[in-house]
């Protein structure tokens, strides 16, 4: 067990740092361990808006300059772009978005087989941007490809590149979110990919944390390509939560004077490449935790990566997780 260094000042980073996203709040049904204790008994449409909308008020309110959303989590573009209507002044907002997952749940919890279908097609994207351009309209700034692995036809369609060029030369940034053990073999190949001499992605978003570091040199590396990228599940869907924490974590965040959320994705703020932090807060009192994120010092950092697991242990855990 890392021994947590003594406790300091503590200073937060910029919460434009962070963002929030949207996959446990967009559909009644997702991965993260302890969700079904943060959100109402009744997982109606209605009460995951008002859910979704209270917390894009608290973030904006905070200084969250980037929301998340994808086309297969559930209605979350939709409310998303509810808050956008309401809020036309927020025009210093990136919104991202995915595509390439048809969520297939029907608003579901249990006795579903598969919540969601993945499918990197032409045809997808040509239905799904509709879809997601109805829902975001002009305020889609970032389109990626979700969840691209090495063999995705994403990397290789000739098709789709000419596809995704065109709506990159109407403004929005292409881009691509990765999962799995090979994420950095993903971030490399994309990085290869071009049309017309040029490079197609420009953006990316990945799994980072304390747990599986794995992808931080390609991201690294995608960084000093000028990508924008962006960290997702710093938190390890809850397993780095107070509820889950192991005994490590908690004693390094002990000795930071900070809750395990804040201390998670603090390491992932203080990785040089990573423009935002998504945050997966589901209440109130939990993106204020996150927000609370400290400047690590390199000795606390030190402290964290002892907790490193294999990349294909991380993902075979991850791919038990329950979705409720």
């Amino acid at each position: 067990m890392p021994t947590a260094p003594a406790a300091g000042p503590s200073v937060s980073p910029s919460p434009t740092r962070f963002g929030l996203g949207t996959a446990a709040l967009g559909r009644p049904g997702y991965i993260t361990l302890g969700r079904e204790l943060d959100l109402p008994a009744e997982r109606t449409v209605a009460a995951l808006r008002e859910r979704t909308h209270s917390l894009l008020d608290a973030a904006y309110a905070a200084g969250v300059r980037y929301f998340d959303a994808a086309r297969s989590y559930g209605r979350a573009e939709e409310f998303v772009g509810e808050w956008l209507a309401a809020h036309p002044g927020a025009t210093d907002l990136t919104v991202g978005s995915k595509w390439g997952y048809t969520y297939t749940a029907d608003w579901r919890t249990s006795g579903v087989p598969v919540h969601e279908v993945k499918e990197h097609s032409v045809a997808v994207f040509d239905r799904q941007v509709k879809e997601s351009r109805a829902l975001l309209g002009p305020r889609l700034d970032i389109y990626l490809v979700h969840s691209v692995t090495p063999d995705s036809p994403a990397l290789t369609d000739p098709a789709l590149h000419d596809r995704l060029a065109a709506l990159a030369e109407e403004g929005v940034r292409i881009g691509l979110s990765t999962s799995g053990p090979a994420q950095a073999d993903t971030v490399r190949a994309a990085l290869a990919v071009t049309v017309a001499g040029r490079p197609l992605f420009a953006a990316v978003q990945s799994t980072w944390n304390v747990l599986e570091p794995s992808a931080g040199p390609a991201l690294a590396e995608a960084h000093a390509a000028g990508w924008f990228v962006v960290v997702k599940e710093g938190m390890a869907n809850g397993r780095l939560a107070d509820r889950g924490a192991t005994p490590a974590l908690r004693a390094v965040a002990a000795g930071a004077g900070v809750s395990c959320d804040a201390l998670a994705l603090a390491a992932a703020a203080a990785q040089p490449w990573a423009d935002i932090v998504l945050s997966g807060a589901v209440t109130a009192a939990q993106l204020a935790s996150n927000l609370a994120a400290p400047v690590l010092s390199p000795e606390r950092l030190a402290a964290l990566a002892p907790l490193a697991e294999p990349a294909e242990a991380y993902w075979r855990t991850r791919a038990a997780l329950p979705w409720a």
